[in-house]
């Protein structure tokens, strides 16, 4: 099993994260997997 670390600049980026994760329903592995389906639907801007 791998492992993540996050270190959040200041308190309200954590709250606000936990926020919409609890919202949503999601678990953090379930945040990451939301966010990455996403960027990778998402058409590049390069």
């Amino acid at each position: 099993m791998k492992y993540v670390k996050i270190e959040f600049e200041d308190e309200s980026q954590y709250e606000s994260l936990k926020k919409t994760k609890k919202h949503h329903g999601l678990t953090w592995k379930g945040m990451l997997l939301q966010a990455q389906k996403q960027l990778d639907s998402a058409p590049d801007t390069e």
